[in-house]
């Protein structure tokens, strides 16, 4: 079996300490380095609670059946937090870095700078930044060609998506290992560009001001918009993407849906971006011309339409929401 790479974090804080729990459930040691210079006794109630919540994660994890309970000590012993003053050995040793401090420019900055003099020359450094581009961060890597964003969603130690960011500087070889570090613990990494709000930060955005915006303006409870985010907006989205549902669909149903929004509404919130107008004037409206945001030649589109609408059905099936049918057989 290969070795195993050992991790480091920057900062014992919430996103140290979900990609801890996330890389020693996989197998591997994983330290958390304190950044701030603390008396002896301020560190030891750090690393307590860092380790406790450590733990409370795991036992958490057993109780839903992801391990077994005698499992639990054993995976925590994968895991360590260290002092500032004693970094350099977690860094030196260390295939990867990531760096979770507060969102201040000045101290990502100052913390990736002492980081990139203490690493490896192969050591990869990565920050878990969602609002700061990695380009505004690697002028103070000593080595940027080895240094990029990758964005955990929390909690980190549960959901799948990681956006990976790399910047001008980022060799192309450093995000085909970071993908292929993630996908070994069972992650999906998604590889997006330098844009403020990545992928996931900036749609969800859009989403929650709306579905806020709705109850300022009595179109429902917050109950009832939840419970329709749930069961509708959330359910089809757990099966079809959002660009495969537009496909779905039919681009053309959205590109008229925008434009009566926009009108009806009175805002250019919803106007439709180009690409849809203009996927629509060259025909590609999804998977009734076999093409649209995605390519569908060549494809067993019933058998294809069949494995999404069994996928539907398993949902129904989790939140207890199939039925069989009314007949006249009593």
């Amino acid at each position: 079996m290969a070795r195993r790479a050992n991790i480091a974090c920057l900062g014992a804080g919430r996103m140290g300490r979900g990609i801890a729990v996330a890389f020693a459930y996989a197998g591997h040691t994983v330290t958390m380095i304190d950044i701030k210079a603390r008396a002896e006794e301020d560190f030891a109630r750090l690393e307590a609670d860092a380790l406790g919540e450590v733990r409370k994660t795991f036992v958490s994890l057993s109780k839903l059946g992801l391990l077994a309970e005698a499992d639990v000590d054993p995976l925590i012993a994968r895991v360590s937090v260290v002092p500032a003053n004693q970094s350099g050995a977690a860094l030196s040793g260390a295939g990867i870095v990531f760096e979770g401090v507060p969102e201040i420019v000045e101290l990502k900055r100052e913390v990736l700078a002492a980081a990139s003099r203490q690493v490896g020359p192969n050591t990869v450094i990565a920050s878990t930044t969602s609002t700061i581009l990695v380009d505004d961060l690697s002028g103070a890597i000593l080595n940027p060609c080895r240094f990029l964003n990758v964005h955990w969603l929390n909690p980190a130690y549960l959901i799948p998506l990681v956006e990976v960011s790399p910047g001008k500087a980022t060799d192309p070889t450093v995000v085909d290992e970071v993908k292929a570090l993630l996908e070994g613990i069972g992650k999906v990494p998604v590889v997006c560009a330098a844009t403020p709000g990545f992928i996931v930060p900036r749609i969800q955005a859009l989403a929650m001001n709306e579905a806020a915006r709705m109850v300022e303006e009595g179109v429902a409870s917050a109950e009832e918009i939840d419970k329709a985010i749930r069961y509708g907006f959330g359910f089809r989205y757990a099966v079809l993407g959002l660009l495969e549902f537009i496909d779905w669909g039919g681009g053309d149903i959205l590109y008229y849906a925008s434009r009566y929004l926009e009108r009806a509404l009175g805002s250019d919130r919803y106007r439709a971006p180009d690409v849809i107008s203009r996927n629509m004037h060259e025909g590609r409206i999804g998977l009734r011309t076999g093409a649209g945001f995605l390519d569908y030649s060549g494809m067993d589109v019933d058998a294809y339409r069949a494995k999404r609408l069994q996928a539907m059905v398993d949902l129904l099936r989790h939140f207890d929401l199939a039925r069989p049918p009314v007949t006249d057989r009593g």
